[in-house]
């Protein structure tokens, strides 16, 4: 990644004094340094002097480019559900109306369909009234949808409303749709901002420390890793296994399991293990509940692919359809305890969709706020095609294109967060058959 990558496009000098008043401003040329871990004082100097990759940081500049009273500003909501998504519509809200003076605020129904005139959603406009209690209910006022749209609709959409400002707010799937819009509005020469908001609870999205639900959905989760945790006590041989989110990414998984401290295997995307062999996941599962006498395991929902056939099927959002891992390794235990002549109790539990659906707790409601309010930061400051973020606890502004240009994984092999789980656990590094790489 070189300087370039991080560079926010933007329409032009902010001449406009910030109706906003705020008693403080944050500088228009203030960065936060990307690399932040050295090898030494030597490696830092040498890095910094050199060519060091910084973001923009984020937060109301003191002059703006668009003209408050000449603005329309939209929202849309997109993808799968999320805690805080109504706290982010609200903070929008209460920030275009009370700091810059906007005089409409839209509420796009239904996700990108929406934005399209055919469809036969008309937007809502949003009030300080109509948000104010939001935040105490899960989902999306708004509503939302997967699917592609025609981009050139939606932009007519834009033009009709006269929006000048679109606050898209989802998953990389929302984003890659955003960078669309964007592009087809500068094709067409003209100046609506296009910000996006991160929203997963799968906390994968690039260059980003944290996405808002995460904290609350790893939170939840934890409720029915303890259910888990009661069942497999309260049976011989018990085991609690729970499936939870995590297409690509075991962060929800790992914390979850660490918030929990009753977990002793976690089996995520990034971690390839085996079933059977020495050294494997069953035979290792197998000791410890011989010694123990009972065992919590969490599965997300993207380990183990492997052992499916890819019958290359696409969600509507174009994501690959996994297979049930859940379920298959509710199977594949009691199988394998069966085929040993052992008995087992065990108890499955999928919370998926719950822990989506719920509203934030209280530390992503307080995220969520600063998320919305350096939005709009950012489309006032004319910077388009980006996302706020936040990087080494301080909030950033980065183009979409690097955003979404791979997804966030956790890396078992240099993970503190992941040597923190092995500890917790006490489940084996790996858990491949010996003799297999």
């Amino acid at each position: 990644m070189n300087e370039n990558d991080t560079k926010v496009e933007q329409f032009g000098p902010c001449t406009i004094p910030n109706p906003a008043g705020y008693d403080y401003w944050t500088e228009d040329n203030s960065v936060v340094l990307f690399q932040t871990i050295f090898s030494g004082q030597e490696d830092a100097k040498k890095t910094i002097d050199s060519s060091p990759v910084f973001f923009e940081q984020a937060g109301p500049k003191q002059k703006i480019y668009f003209r408050p009273e000449e603005v329309t500003a939209g929202i849309v909501t997109c993808g799968g559900l999320c805690p805080g998504i109504n706290d982010v519509i609200r903070a929008l809200v209460m920030e275009l109306h009370y700091r810059y003076k906007v005089p409409r605020i839209l509420g796009f129904p239904f996700g990108y369909e929406g934005l399209v005139k055919k469809s036969g959603h008309r937007p809502i406009e949003l009030t300080p009234d109509k948000v104010a209690h939001i935040m105490n209910f899960g989902g999306s006022i708004l509503g939302s949808s997967r699917g592609n749209q025609k981009i050139e609709d939606m932009v007519d959409t834009l033009f009709l409303y006269g929006v000048k400002m679109l606050f898209c707010i989802g998953g990389d799937g929302t984003l890659r749709g955003a960078q669309a819009i964007q592009a087809e509005v500068k094709k067409r020469k003209e100046d609506i901002a296009i910000v996006g908001i991160p929203k997963t609870i799968d906390n994968d999205i690039n260059y980003v420390q944290k996405t808002f639900g995460f904290s609350t959905a790893f939170s939840k989760a934890v409720e029915a890793v303890n259910c888990a945790h009661e069942e497999a006590k309260g049976a011989p041989n018990g085991i609690g296994l729970v499936k939870l989110m995590g297409r690509h990414s075991g962060f929800i998984a790992v914390n979850s399991a660490l918030a929990s401290k009753n977990v002793n295997f976690v089996l995520i995307p990034e971690q390839d293990f085996d079933l059977e062999g020495e050294g494997a996941f069953l035979p290792v599962l197998m000791d410890r509940v011989k010694r123990r006498g009972h065992a919590v395991v969490i599965v997300a929902e993207g380990a183990g692919q492997k052992y499916f056939e890819d019958k290359g099927e696409k969600d509507q959002s174009g994501n690959k359809k996994l297979a049930d891992i859940g379920v298959f390794m509710k199977d594949k235990i009691t199988e394998y305890f069966k085929k040993e002549g052992t008995t087992l109790n065990l108890k499955y539990i999928d919370p998926s969709y719950i822990i989506r659906s719920v509203p934030a707790n209280a530390e992503d409601s307080v995220f969520c706020g600063f998320l919305a309010q350096n939005a709009v930061h950012a489309a006032f400051a004319g910077r388009t095609g980006c996302v706020v973020g936040i990087w080494n606890n301080v909030f950033t502004v980065m183009p979409i294109s690097l955003a979404i240009a791979e997804r966030k994984v956790l890396r078992p092999e240099k993970s503190t967060l992941w040597r923190a789980l092995l500890a917790s656990t006490g489940q084996p590094n790996s858990m491949k058959a010996k003799g297999t790489n």
